[in-house]
């Protein structure tokens, strides 16, 4: 008989500039550390009548997300640089069609943490991560942020929040520094632990 599908944190990113990819990266390899595989996927942009604007498979990078990467995740993990405060409008689209899941209750129970990036230090970033819990909170799932526990957190210079993981790319694009970096595997780990936790059999747990 086929084994049993594989469990797996879905890392789902917008991305324009690299910077939110960057980070979907470090998270993917907290994910992974924590012994649950990490699945990376994107969004296409939209044009301004709000239909996807590009080909069905990117050039570079992750695939895009289908409905099924969602649905079957053990766990989320969501990205978005900042527009204006709030999550940009290609990952608020992909949210928008989702409402399927939300009357089945295919996410409910599930753990789910978000991340941004923004080009200037004061750029909406607290802003923009709890604009992306309120879908998942009405999907009905954990959000899982970053603990003070996280020694990155109290000296961190650039991003790093407790609503979840962030980065101040600045305007030509700065690599992420080694606090972002570990505040990334740590949001990532957490997750990852949580969606083994919440997803292991009752007698898993004796």
């Amino acid at each position: 008989m086929p084994g049993a599908p594989e469990s797996y944190v879905l890392i789902l990113y917008y991305s324009r500039s690299g910077a939110t990819a960057g980070m979907a990266a470090e998270l993917a390899r907290g994910v992974e550390s924590s012994g649950i595989a990490a699945r990376l996927r994107t969004v296409p942009t939209v044009s301004p009548d709000t239909e996807a604007s590009l080909p069905p498979v990117p050039d570079a990078g992750a695939p895009y997300c289908t409905a099924d990467d969602l649905r079957n995740c053990a766990g989320l993990l969501l990205g978005s640089p900042t527009r204006f405060g709030n999550m940009a409008a290609p990952l608020r689209h992909f949210l928008d069609q989702t409402g399927d899941m939300w009357l089945d209750g295919s996410l409910a129970g599930k753990p789910a943490g978000v991340f941004t990036s923004t080009g200037s230090l004061h750029g909406g970033q607290e802003s923009t991560l709890i604009s992306m819990m309120l879908p998942l909170l009405h999907h009905g799932m954990l959000i899982a942020g970053i603990p003070y526990s996280e020694a990155s957190l109290m000296h961190t210079k650039s991003g790093g929040t407790p609503y979840g993981a962030s980065h101040w790319a600045g305007a030509n694009g700065a690599e992420l520094s080694e606090d972002e970096q570990i505040l990334c595997r740590a949001l990532g780990a957490r997750v990852g632990t949580l969606a083994q936790q919440l997803s292991a059999k009752p007698e898993e747990h004796q």
